[in-house]
């Protein structure tokens, strides 16, 4: 590889020949080999919004002369778009401001911009664009860093997690509808219970996948609060009055989402209670999902020795040793998935309890695993929907078949023959291996149209949804 030899504060540092970012960040790719992990491409989407929605205000206000306003601009849009994202080494476990990260973003947009101004100028000597007093202007890492873990987290959520688990929620509800006449025996605690229908599940799953879209929406506001103009500490030091409120209401007016300046900028940089909160809102999430795949999962166990109450799409061969064998592979996924985002909750609760003084020194794994825990989940619902279940087919035979060997449903006929006496039958009638129709006629204990009327199966199912 062939270096170029760039200088900053600390002394001379060699770069690669062709890399647009410079010393600064060179530093941190020799200081950080750690995982490999470089940051998400939603960071970057973030930080481009961010400095181009800056130069813009500051040319507006004259703060910065227009020309360069313009090139940063520019410069940090072919950056938002994802144009340079292999411009952007640094791993992720590096210093716990995300310093590093942002002055790659100050490094790389200032050579694109000083490009642009160079070929602009048509011959004439060229005015360098520089990372800190024009790129970085009215900033510091401590609030622009947080500012781009929110502007990321809203963009990701609503963008695609959000979609998705509509596009779940609506599968999961046509389901329920197609299979709203199925009846089958309830379980609870694994154990056989009362007739439901299966339509009846799929509701309750459709349910839970709303109320997670609620939820998600709910936290929102919290993200949507940034702590730009705060600066190095929360004073607001060297950012001009005015000014932030005035970025951030470019970087709504580009985006179309209600972002507003933060209430607090102490509470704003040292803490990260609005990641922490939303983090908790998608590990409940994430439990839904694993409850249902799991369901699913058991509902089409077998084909033969499991309870096959449903088909789930064959998707390819399950086993290496055994033919014919096909597992539940989209439920399997969405479970690993599951746990990852719980997982990935429990480091960023940590993170977010290491706030010391006025700044959070955790952030950049905090957005790593935000944004993760957000594209997981995303895309896993996307997939359980379209590879799963629409593609479900009910056995309403073998429902049925189980619901009738099934002697709690002697629990409808407590108000006619009481609990003791049905306890008797049910019991009568598992040892016996017959059904608790002919155990009662044989008792004497309702005649048979009485009996019949009390054991219509579907009729025990009405109620649960309003």
């Amino acid at each position: 590889m062939e270096y170029r030899v760039e200088a900053d504060s600390m002394g001379e540092v060699r770069v690669p020949v062709d890399a647009f970012y410079g010393a600064s960040t060179q530093r941190a790719v020799d200081n950080f080999p750690i995982s490999g992990l470089v940051m998400h491409r939603d960071i970057i989407w973030a930080f481009g919004l961010l400095k181009g929605s800056a130069a813009v205000v500051a040319g507006r206000r004259g703060e910065i002369p227009a020309a360069l306003a313009d090139a940063i601009r520019r410069a940090a849009d072919e950056v938002m778009d994802g144009a340079h994202d292999n411009q952007f080494p640094v791993d992720v476990f590096q210093t716990g401001s995300g310093t590093s990260t942002n002055t790659n973003a100050n490094e790389v947009i200032a050579h694109l911009a000083t490009g642009f101004l160079a070929n602009d100028s048509a011959g004439e000597e060229a005015v360098r664009v520089h990372p800190n007093d024009h790129v970085n202007f009215g900033q510091s890492s401590n609030d622009t860093f947080p500012t781009a873990m929110h502007l990321a987290g809203v963009h990701a959520i609503r963008s695609e997690l959000l979609p998705a688990l509509t596009t779940l929620a609506q599968s999961l509800e046509a389901k329920a509808d197609a299979f709203a006449d199925v009846v089958k025996s309830g379980r609870t605690h694994l154990m056989d219970a009362v007739p439901v229908t299966l339509g009846q599940e799929f509701s309750g799953y459709g349910a839970q996948v709303r109320k997670g879209v609620t939820r998600i929406e709910r936290v929102l506001p919290d993200l949507e609060e940034l702590a730009l103009g705060g600066t190095a500490v929360g004073t607001g030091i060297n950012a001009p009055d005015g000014w932030a409120a005035e970025v951030i209401a470019e970087m709504a007016g580009r985006t179309g989402y209600d972002f507003r300046e933060a209430d607090n900028h102490f509470e704003a940089q040292a803490g990260k209670d609005g990641v922490v909160n939303t983090s908790g809102v998608l590990k409940t999430v994430a439990q839904a999902l694993f409850k249902i795949a799991n369901d699913l999962r058991w509902l089409s166990s077998g084909p033969v020795t499991g309870l096959a109450e449903i088909r789930l799409p064959a998707l390819q061969p399950g086993s290496s040793i055994m033919p014919a064998k096909v597992n539940p592979v989209i439920p399997e996924m969405v479970m690993q998935v599951a746990a990852q985002v719980i997982g990935n909750d429990t480091a960023i609760t940590w993170g977010g309890a290491n706030g010391n003084f006025e700044l959070n020194v955790m952030m950049p794994m905090m957005a790593r695993n935000l944004l993760e825990s957000i594209g997981l989940l995303g895309a896993a619902s996307a997939n359980l929907a379209t590879k799963c279940v629409d593609g479900i087919e009910a056995d309403a035979e073998r429902a049925r078949d189980l619901l009738e060997k099934n002697v709690i449903v002697v629990t409808a006929l407590n108000p006619h023959i009481g609990y003791d006496a049905g306890s008797r039958v049910a019991k009568r009638a598992f040892a016996e291996g017959r059904s608790v129709r002919e155990i009662v006629l044989e008792e004497g204990l309702m005649d048979a149209d009485e009996l019949d009327a009390a054991l219509d199966l579907k009729a025990m199912t009405k109620g649960g949804v309003h």
